[in-house]
Order: C-alpha cells, then structure tokens, then sequence
C-alpha cells in the first residue's frame, strides 16, 4: 500500500488511474465465470482486502489522525454506500449483460461533477464538459442494441443505476475526508463496513458463507487483490490528488475494457454500435485526461 500522506507519488496520478480502470474492468468478467451468489463474492471481495492491507497499515500514526466526528460518520457512511453499490451493481450482472451495465455506470460522473459542484464549490469549464459528453455519448452508444431486450435487461439496467447513484455518493463522501486520514486506513474502514452490508443481506438470505470450493475461493482472492486493491484502492488514494470527478471520468472506460474482455473471454459480441461508441468514450476521455493532466502539472510545477 502507499503512505499516502508524507510519502510524495512514484507514478503520475494519471498513469495509477490507467491502471485502476484496467483492474476494476476485470471485475465484471471475474462474476460472469462464477455460479457463487454475487453478494457472497462481493462480500470476500471486501473482507479479503482488508486482511491483505492490515499489514500495511501506518498504525502509529493512526492516533494522530485530525479526524472528529462527523469526519468518521461520513466514513461509516461512505463504507455503507460501497456495500449498497457493490450489492446493486454485481446483482445487475445476473440479468443483463457486462456491457449494459458497464455503460449505466458509465453515468457516475455525471452525479458526481453535480455533487461535486454542490459540495465542494468545483467549477469546470466548457472544454471538459465538452470532452465529458463526448465520453458519455459514446456510452449511450454502447448501449443502444441493449435497449428494450427484455424484462430481466431492464430490472438489471435499474439495479446498475442504483449501484451507481451509491459508487457517486462513495466517491464523493471519500474526497470529503480524503485529506484528514491516511488511504490504508480509510480503505480499511469502508472495506470493511461495505463488506458487513453485504453479510447482512446474505445472511437474511440464508446464502451460505463456507461451502464453496477452491476455484471459487481463488476468485474470491482474485476480486479482492486485482479489482479491489489495485482498483479500488488506488481510486481512494487519487482522491486527495486529482479529485472524484477525475476519477470517476477514469470509470467511463469500464465498460470498453469490459467488453473486449466479455468477447474474448466470454464469447459476447462486439456491435458496430460497441465499437463506435468504444472510440467515442476513449476519445473523450483522453482529451479530458490530457486537459486534467496540463493542469495538473502546472499546480505542481508551482
């Protein structure tokens, strides 16, 4: 994990995100190849992470933490808010397809530039707006052969909705506190609430928590080290740097990643509409990228 307060970066902000949105791209493809109910999956996802990063913890400086009260509430409530998005968001992918849901997660930045400009008193200008919609249009398109398939695609493009109204909320609520507590312990604390959310729902379910075998213990452990730690957790770290906008612009690509992985891992097509509106999110996202970064490197040549 990185000391995330002392220590200066190693890599450009913007190449951890690259590699962030590669990680939590896998995620998708990881629940499709196993029957395991998906709040199980997303539970040892969750759990499994915080074990891992236990030992990288800065504990001595854990009781120096400038946090008050109302800063650990909004951690308690950023830890239920992944739950519920992870909860919505895994349950989405059981009835429609990586891409469908992939896309609506596509609209997280828009609710968080809103919640952004409401909480945080951001502005931006019309460059990056312009590049934004340009990102979000080419989800749409993306979507377009998805619309009206079936009931079952409809009830899982409602689920994904939710789950991203919930990931915008995390985000958001992540940045608030970003500057007053270390990223190891704030990812700690809501991996570890997120993952009690979800043992709740399995166990008013009654889903089992241990008969699973050793493949599916192998993608509980690949969830949480390659879409959770090197996911996830680099999403927290940026906060403080970049900010959530930045980082849930990065989420735009998902579903591009997601679907050339769905056709070579799973089998799924890819449409001239995927394709076409695969290029528009890539271009859209790179010149917003590329604005962030100029500004970036000028705050930081200062």
């Amino acid at each position: 994990m990185v000391n995330s307060n002392k220590s200066p970066l190693l890599f450009h902000p913007f190449i951890l995100l690259i590699i962030s949105i590669l990680s939590v791209s896998i995620s998708s493809i990881l629940i499709k190849f196993s029957d395991t109910p998906t709040s199980v999956a997303g539970m040892y996802r969750l759990f499994i992470s915080v074990i891992i990063m236990l030992f990288f913890v800065p504990w001595k400086r854990v009781r120096s933490t400038e946090m008050n009260k109302k800063d650990w509430t909004i951690v308690i409530l950023a830890g239920l808010f992944l739950g519920l998005h992870f909860l919505f968001w895994m349950e989405s992918l059981v009835y429609t397809a990586v891409a469908s849901s992939m896309v609506i997660l596509a609209l997280q930045p828009l609710f968080v530039m809103i919640g952004s400009y409401f909480l945080f008193k951001e502005h931006v200008n019309l460059l990056t707006v312009f590049c934004l919609i340009v990102a979000l249009m080419g989800s749409i398109v993306i979507a377009w052969g998805d619309i009206g398939i079936s009931k079952n695609a409809l009830i899982g493009d409602g689920l994904s909705l939710i789950g991203t109204f919930f990931a915008s909320a995390y985000l958001l609520a992540g940045q608030k506190v970003s500057r007053k507590i270390d990223t190891n312990v704030y990812s700690i604390f809501v991996f570890f609430i997120g993952g009690a959310v979800m043992l709740v729902y399995n166990l008013i379910n009654n889903f089992s928590l241990i008969d699973y075998n050793t493949s599916d213990w192998t993608y509980f452990l690949l969830l949480a080290i390659i879409p959770t730690i090197f996911g996830q957790y680099i999403f927290n770290f940026l906060l403080k740097s970049i900010g959530a906008t930045t980082v849930s612009v990065g989420i735009i690509g998902e579903p591009v990643l997601a679907i050339i992985l769905a056709y070579v891992l799973l089998g799924e097509t890819i449409s001239s509409f995927q394709f076409l509106g695969g290029m528009m999110t890539l271009l859209g996202m790179g010149m917003y990228f590329w604005l962030k970064s100029l500004k970036y490197n000028v705050q930081n040549s200062k």
